[in-house]
């Protein structure tokens, strides 16, 4: 069974459409995955011109209606996706568009008409003007499909490396109060349960602390002692093979782990973006819905220019068909 994968195109001034387009046309996706591009088809009509990809686009106006068997690219508009659009420039009709685009593409993925969705980049900036409250993916996400917002994550993917966030996209003093034994135990639990879901059969888990060497006992700080410390012998006592409080900035060296758990977004994010800046795809998990996206931002700069590297779209498409694979398979 193919994998029928919903691809939103991200702010419609920036480089996603770009990226979404050439993942779309390159044949290792084809070989694994039906795509079908989320957004209005004219920006995507607009890209493709600007970046010479000229692929015959075949528009549908309800999930529901795609003929998948039928020549060309598929592309999902309500024709409530568009709107003006400058290239390069960032405006609350972006956000809104982008915004509307990955809900289609997710709301197709809860009505089991695409099995798997993957976001290009927007801008936080265009969102926020458009008066949407959004903070990343994951929460989006959790609330889009009725989770509680904690119980979703972040895993970075990039090579063999898999990194999950306990926190994301707050402030770092409010990152902090939000550290708790339970928050810490569901990240590393959810990790095992996707690293299985992924193909692996037993799992070792890495975990970092909060404070520089893991607080070296109390010196530097005793969260590790007071919270991750209890959490992960909670998880041990589950089953989950996971160790730690190690220091975040050694961490990534340990061999033999296939994931690492870091508590804050720049003890993740600087590591993966210094290794790999346009290669990551990010998975948020802790849903039954497989949903990726690309790390790397919305490069208004380069938009329209025929630069950008879908690399990071690419690996996310290939991931998400593999782990669909396995999971059919298990």
């Amino acid at each position: 069974m193919t994998l029928k994968v919903a691809i939103s195109i991200g702010d419609p001034a920036g480089i996603g459409p770009e990226v979404a387009l050439k993942a779309a046309l390159d044949p290792r996706i084809r070989a694994v995955a039906l795509p079908v591009l989320v957004g209005d088809a004219g920006f995507i009509a607009s890209h493709a011109n600007l970046c010479g990809l000229n692929p015959p686009l075949r528009r549908f106006a309800s999930a529901d209606a795609i003929d998948w068997r039928a020549e060309g690219l598929a592309v999902l508009d309500p024709g409530d996706l568009g709107g003006a659009l400058e290239i390069g420039k960032v405006a609350a009709s972006h956000g809104r568009a982008a915004y509307r685009a990955v809900s289609r593409a997710t709301d197709a993925a809860l009505a089991g008409a695409v099995d798997a969705v993957v976001a290009a980049p927007i801008t936080e900036t265009a969102i926020r003007d458009a008066g949407i409250a959004f903070d990343g993916n994951p929460g989006f996400l959790a609330r889009r499909v009725g989770v509680a917002e904690e119980d979703v994550f972040l895993m970075l993917c990039f090579d063999d490396m898999k990194i999950v966030h306990v926190t994301l996209h707050v402030g770092v003093a409010r990152a902090v109060g939000l550290i708790t034994g339970e928050r810490v135990g569901k990240a590393v639990a959810e990790t095992d349960r996707t690293l299985r879901r992924l193909g692996v059969a037993s799992p070792r888990i890495a975990v970092a602390g909060l404070n520089p060497h893991a607080g070296e006992d109390g010196m530097f700080g005793d969260e590790e002692i007071r919270i991750i410390a209890p959490a992960l012998a909670a998880a041990r006592a589950a089953g989950i093979r996971a160790d730690g409080p190690f220091g975040a900035d050694t961490m990534f060296h340990r061999p033999g782990y296939d994931a690492f758990v870091v508590m804050i977004h720049d003890q993740g994010h600087v590591a993966a973006k210094l290794v790999a800046p346009n290669r990551i795809a990010g998975l948020a998990i802790g849903t039954e819905i497989l949903f990726s996206s690309v790390a790397h931002g919305s490069a208004l700069n380069i938009a329209g220019r025929n630069m950008a590297d879908p690399a990071g779209m690419i690996d996310a498409v290939l991931r998400l068909a593999g782990a669909a694979g396995k999971r059919r398979t298990a």
